[in-house]
């Protein structure tokens, strides 16, 4: 028997809802997998309610997909899905990558450049590149200070992570995608709205070819 999980007595089901979140997004739980709850339940020393509770978290994000009668199961991401993803946030984060570019302070700006700069060495490490990158995309979201705009990309980032794993093995895509960040930087350095917003628009096509 596994060993039970420690688990904080606060907003239990939203602890147990992080837990399966990192498994899924680390493909620990492969997509299209059943969600065996009373293993789960019996793994985490937690009864059903809270681990159910937890379910309707995920669902909610997308990450779980619950089939009447036959339970919860991690999402399968197709590539009308994906594409739909991808144009929503090609939309999204250009719109406020050229807000930053025309509204930014310039301490902000150096706030991205420093996180573009450990982008730059961080080429060898997917997975930190990958961090970084979505800390980058979070970053021109929070200084655009849209909260709305900023909730509905948390949330569809959720989804394009089912399918992340796909896109870490096609070979030159980090690179592609630093050189694709470089552009995006000059043109926030430049305070170039217009050419932000379209060099965000490339990076996030680029992106789906990759995924696809």
């Amino acid at each position: 028997m596994a060993a039970a999980v420690s688990l904080a007595p606060r907003a239990l089901y939203e602890e147990v809802a992080e837990l399966l979140r990192q498994r899924i997004f680390k493909r620990e739980l492969e997509p299209g997998s059943w969600i065996d709850e009373m293993k789960l339940a019996e793994e985490y020393g937690i009864s059903r309610t809270p681990l159910r509770e937890a379910l309707k978290v995920l669902a909610a994000e997308g990450l779980i997909t619950m089939k009447v009668r036959r339970g919860a199961y991690v999402t399968e991401v197709s590539e009308d899905d994906l594409r739909d993803v991808y144009h929503l946030l090609s939309l999204l984060e250009s719109d406020a990558a050229g807000v930053v570019a025309a509204q930014a302070t310039d301490a902000q700006l150096d706030e991205l450049r420093a996180l573009h700069d450990q982008l730059e060495k961080a080429v060898g490490d997917a997975n930190e590149f990958f961090a970084l990158n979505e800390r980058f995309h979070m970053r021109v979201l929070q200084i655009a200070n849209n909260r709305w705009r900023e909730q509905m990309v948390a949330d569809l980032r959720k989804v394009m992570k089912l399918n992340r794993h796909n896109s870490l093995l096609k070979s030159g895509r980090i690179e592609e995608s630093l050189h694709e960040h470089r552009a995006i930087m000059a043109a926030l350095d430049a305070r170039n709205a217009t050419a932000t917003a379209q060099s965000m628009r490339a990076h996030f096509a680029s992106g789906l070819e990759a995924a696809a």
